[in-house]
C-alpha cells in the first residue's frame, strides 16, 4: 500500500521568527512619534535632507538603547566606570543585537596617538622587533615612544614569619620614549628675539611681549630687581646675568617697596601664555605665540619618537622607525615577505591588519601619521578596520555616511565592504546621502519630509526601485545629474603655486585662477589638502573653512556661535533703558535656580542623570523680571525659540529692526539652515549642518579668497543645489572660490579643475590635469575624468 508523502514545511522555530527591529513611537530630538520595521541580516539605507532625524532615529534611537542594555548587563561597580546612557524617548523598541557603532568623530587629537597606536598594528609590530630584532633590547616596552626609562633601588619593609624584615630591591623598566621629546617627535623652542631686542636697555623698552609696558608691573619686576643692570643693552649682559633674567626659577623679593615673586622671563611667558589654548587666546596675544614658539623636529630622535637603542634593533636592515614611516602598502609587502614559524601567529595577524588598510583604501598612510590629523573619512574608516576581519555574526553595524571624503573610484570599494559584512549574517545600517550607496541597500528609510520642525517622519519605507518612483525629496533627486556648465567665467588673477613639496607632494607647480570656482580633486590621499591648506598662505583675505569640529558645551547655541546674540541684547537694552547682559542666558539674567540652563541635571551615579525642565522659569532660562522686557511684542525666550526665517523676516522691519542681526541672519538663510531655532544646542546640530553653520560665520570675514574643504559633507541631493547656488553668488560678488571636493555635482559645476594623482600616497602628489570641466570629461584621461564623464552622461 502506497503512503503519502507529507509535503507540509516544516514548522518554523520560535528563535527565528525575530527577524525584524521593531521601533514604535520614536521621539528623540525632532521625530514625530516615527514607528518602522527594519529587517535584520540585510543592509538599510536611511537618507532624507540634512537634518532630518536620521541620526535622531539610527544613532540616538536604535544604537544608544542597544549599548544601554548591553552596559545594563555588568555589576553596578563596573558601570560606575562607564559612560552612562539615558533610556531614548520611545515606547516600543524590539528585536535589537548588539550594536558596533562606527561614526566620524575625529580621532584623539593626542600628539602620542598614531594611526598605528589607535588599530593595534604598533602593538603587534613591537611584539615582531622584541622577538625578531637583533641586537636584543628588550621586551615590546622597549620599542614603545609611550613608555619611558625608569630605574629605581631602595630598601624594602616586609613582615615575615611575625618579624619585620628588610631587603633591598631595584627595577629598571627600559621604555622606548625618547627622553628629550618625550614621545612627540617635536619639540618646542621660544625664539628668544621675539621677546626682547637685545640691542636695547630695559630702560629704553627692550621687552617685545605684549602686555610688558615699561611703566607696568610686568615690566618693572624685570627692570627694578636688581638683578643686572636695567641700563645696560642686554646684549652687555654677562652669562650670569642672562641666565637671571630668562631662566631664574621663582623667589620672593621686594621691588617698589612690594612683597612680589620673580621668575626668568621664559619660564613666565610658558605658564602665561604657552600653556593656555591657542583657540582662547586674544588675537594680538595668538598672533605673538605664532611668532615667538617654533615646532622643530626632535633632534635625538629625528622625528621618531623613539630611543636611539629602540631604532639600532633591526629585522633585515629595516628598524620600528623605519617600518613606521613606510606607506602601509609598502608595510604590507615587508611584512609578507617575513617567514619565521616561531611568530607565525602574530605574522598571520599583523599581515590581516596590514591588508585591511590597503582594501579599504588606507594603504597610503604611514604608521606614524599622528591620529589627530586625519579627515573625518579617514578616520571612520580606520576605525572600521577593527571589524573587518571579525568573526562575529548577528551583530548590528552601525555607519555614518561611510563615503565622506571617498572619490568616486573608491566608494565603489566601500560599498563592497558594507556588502561582505552584511554577507556574515550582519545588521547594516548606513546614514548615507550618495546615490552611488544608497543603490546596493536592500531597504530604504526615507525621512522628512523637510529638515527640524519640518522633518521627523518617515516618507518612504522600502527598496530603492520603489524609492525612485516615490514622490519624496530623495526620491525626486535620486537620479539628478548636475550638467556642465555651457560657458566658464574668466579669471581675473592668478594664485601661483611653485615647488610644493609638504607631505606627498613632489615639487608641484600650478596657477590657481582667481575670480572664478576652482575645484581641487583626487582620489582619498593623492595630496589635495596638503596642495590648497599647505601651499595656500594663511593671513589677509584669505578665508578657511576646514572640517574642524566646532566647539560649544550645551550652553553654545547658533546666536551665540555666530555672535547674533551681541545685536539682539543690545536692540533689547536699547529699548528698555537696561544693561545687554541682562539678556544672556549665561550672565546677569539667568535664571538662578538652573543657572541659564533651563534645566536641572540630577547625576545618578552608574546610572544615567535625569535632567528635568526647571520649574521656577519652566525651561526659559532666563528670570520672571527680565521676560518683562518685549522687543516687537516679543520677550527674549521666544526671540531664542524662532527658526531663523522666522527671526530674518522679525529683525528686518518694524519696531524691532536691528540689521546687524538681518545680516547674520540672511547668511544662515543662505547656507540653507532657516529651519533651525536660534536657540537651540549646537549639541544637536548634525555634522552638516555644523559645517554649514561655520560657513555662514565665516562669509562675514573680510577676505577674497575662500577655501572650502569638501562643504557637501553631510548634505542631502537637494541641499547641494543650494550650496552651488551660494559659492556662485560668492564668485558673482567679486570673490575667489577654491574648493576640496569628490561630489561629482560640484566638479561639473566648476569653472576651473585641478586634478591630483593618479593614486594615493607615494603614488600621488602630482597634477594629472587642469582645466575645464568639459576638457576633463572629453580627455577622460583620469579616473576623475571617466567617472565624472559617467556621471553626466558623456
Amino acid at each position: 500500500m502506497a503512503t503519502r508523502k507529507n509535503t507540509q514545511p516544516p514548522a518554523r522555530h520560535a528563535a527565528d521568527s525575530h527577524d525584524l527591529i521593531r521601533v514604535h513611537g520614536a521621539r528623540v530630538n525632532n521625530l514625530k512619534d516615527v514607528s518602522i520595521e527594519i529587517p535584520k541580516r540585510r543592509l538599510t539605507v536611511f537618507t532624507g535632507v540634512s537634518g532630518s532625524g536620521k541620526s535622531s532615529l539610527v544613532f540616538d534611537t536604535i544604537a544608544a538603547e542597544s549599548q544601554r542594555l548591553i552596559n545594563e548587563t555588568y555589576s553596578a561597580f563596573v558601570q560606575g566606570f562607564m559612560p552612562t546612557l539615558a533610556r531614548p524617548e520611545v515606547d516600543v523598541l524590539d528585536g535589537l543585537t548588539t550594536a558596533i557603532i562606527v561614526d566620524q568623530q575625529r580621532m584623539g587629537g593626542d600628539p602620542r596617538s598614531t594611526v598605528g597606536t589607535a588599530t593595534d598594528a604598533n602593538a603587534m609590530l613591537r611584539i615582531l622587533f622584541s622577538r625578531l630584532g637583533k641586537p636584543y633590547i628588550g621586551s615590546p616596552k622597549a620599542f614603545s615612544f609611550n613608555v619611558a626609562s625608569i630605574s629605581g633601588a631602595g630598601a624594602v619593609t616586609m613582615e615575615r614569619g611575625g618579624q619585620k624584615v628588610k631587603e633591598r630591591r631595584s627595577f629598571s623598566i627600559t621604555g622606548g620614549m625618547c627622553p628629550r621629546c618625550e614621545g612627540r617627535g617635536s619639540v618646542t623652542d621660544l625664539d628668544l628675539g621675539e621677546l626682547y631686542d637685545r640691542t636695547k636697555s630695559l630702560d629704553e623698552g627692550a621687552l617685545t611681549v605684549p602686555g610688558y609696558k615699561p611703566g607696568g608691573w610686568s615690566y618693572r619686576l624685570y627692570s627694578e630687581s636688581g638683578l643686572y643692570p636695567a641700563d645696560k643693552p642686554i646684549s652687555a649682559f654677562t652669562k650670569k646675568q642672562l641666565q637671571d633674567f630668562l631662566y631664574r626659577e621663582p623667589v620672593r623679593m621686594k621691588i617698589a617697596g612690594i612683597n612680589m615673586t620673580y621668575e626668568g622671563l621664559v619660564p613666565r611667558i610658558q605658564k602665561s601664555m604657552l600653556s593656555k589654548d591657542r583657540e582662547s587666546m586674544q588675537p594680538h596675544i595668538r598672533e605673538f605665540v605664532d611668532r615667538a614658539v617654533t615646532f622643530t623636529t626632535c633632534p635625538d630622535c629625528e622625528g621618531t619618537r623613539l630611543t636611539e637603542g629602540a631604532r639600532s634593533s633591526k629585522i633585515k636592515k629595516i628598524s620600528i622607525a623605519d617600518a613606521c614611516a613606510m606607506q602601509i602598502s609598502d608595510l604590507a609587502a615587508w611584512v609578507g615577505s617575513l617567514d619565521e614559524p616561531s611568530v607565525a601567529p602574530l605574522l598571520a595577524s599583523l599581515r590581516h591588519t596590514l591588508d585591511s588598510f590597503v582594501e579599504i583604501g588606507l594603504g597610503y598612510l604611514s604608521l606614524e601619521r599622528p591620529s589627530g590629523t586625519l579627515s573625518g573619512g579617514e578616520a571612520q574608516r580606520v576605525k572600521m578596520i577593527r571589524h573587518l576581519g571579525s568573526s562575529l555574526t548577528d551583530t548590528t553595524y552601525v555607519f555614518d555616511e561611510p563615503t565622506t571624503g571617498l572619490h568616486p573610484h573608491d566608494i565603489q570599494r566601500m560599498n563592497g565592504l558594507l556588502l561582505r559584512l552584511r554577507d556574515k549574517g550582519n545588521t547594516v545600517l548606513v546614514v548615507e546621502h550618495k546615490p552611488e550607496t544608497i543603490v546596493i541597500a536592500d531597504h530604504v528609510v526615507d525621512l522628512g519630509p523637510g529638515a527640524g520642525t519640518a522633518g521627523g517622519t518617515v516618507c518612504f519605507e522600502g527598496p530603492v526601485e520603489g524609492l525612485r518612483a516615490a514622490g519624496t525629496i530623495t526620491g525626486r533627486h535620486f537620479d539628478d545629474r548636475a550638467a556642465l556648465k555651457e560657458t566658464v567665467r574668466t579669471p581675473t588673477g592668478k594664485l601661483a603655486i611653485r615647488g610644493a613639496s609638504t607631505h606627498n607632494l613632489r615639487d608641484v607647480d600650478v596657477d590657481i585662477p582667481l575670480g572664478v570656482l576652482t575645484v581641487v580633486t583626487g582620489v582619498a590621499g593623492s595630496g589635495k589638502s596638503s596642495l590648497i591648506h599647505g601651499s595656500v598662505p594663511k593671513g589677509e583675505g584669505v578665508v578657511s573653512v576646514d572640517q574642524g569640529a566646532i566647539r560649544g558645551s550645551r550652553r553654545s547655541n547658533p546666536a551665540t556661535y555666530t555672535g547674533l546674540l551681541e545685536p539682539i541684547r543690545k536692540a533689547f537694552a536699547k529699548a528698555h533703558g537696561v544693561k545687554p547682559a541682562l539678556f544672556s542666558a549665561n550672565s546677569e539674567g539667568a535664571c538662578p535656580t538652573c543657572n541659564g540652563a533651563g534645566v536641572i541635571y540630577t547625576d545618578l551615579a552608574m546610572m544615567a542623570g535625569v535632567a528635568t525642565p526647571c520649574e521656577d522659569c519652566e525651561g526659559k532660562r532666563f528670570q520672571p523680571s527680565v521676560l518683562e522686557y518685549r522687543l516687537g511684542g516679543r520677550d527674549i525666550s521666544e526671540v531664542l525659540a524662532m527658526p531663523v526665517t522666522e527671526a530674518a523676516e522679525f529683525f528686518a522691519s518694524g519696531e524691532a529692526a536691528t540689521p546687524a542681526a538681518h545680516r547674520i541672519l540672511e547668511r544662515l538663510t543662505d547656507v540653507g539652515l532657516g529651519y533651525v531655532s536660534l536657540g537651540q544646542p549646537l549639541t544637536t546640530l548634525s555634522g552638516g549642518e555644523r559645517q554649514r553653520l561655520k560657513l555662514a560665520t565665516h562669509m562675514a570675514d573680510k577676505g577674497g579668497v575662500y577655501v572650502l574643504d569638501e562643504p557637501t559633507t553631510g548634505l542631502h541631493l537637494a541641499d547641494v543645489e543650494q550650496l552651488l547656488g551660494l559659492l556662485d553668488r560668492l564668485v558673482d560678488s567679486g570673490k575667489s572660490v577654491i574648493v576640496i571636493e569628490h561630489h561629482q555635482a560640484v566638479m561639473a559645476h566648476a569653472d576651473w579643475i585641478v586634478d591630483l594623482g593618479p593614486g594615493a600616497g607615494h603614488d600621488g602628489g602630482r597634477i594629472v590635469f587642469e582645466g575645464t570641466p568639459a576638457e576633463l570629461v572629453a580627455a577622460r584621461s583620469t579616473l576623475t575624468g571617466e567617472h565624472l564623464a559617467a556621471y553626466v552622461g558623456a
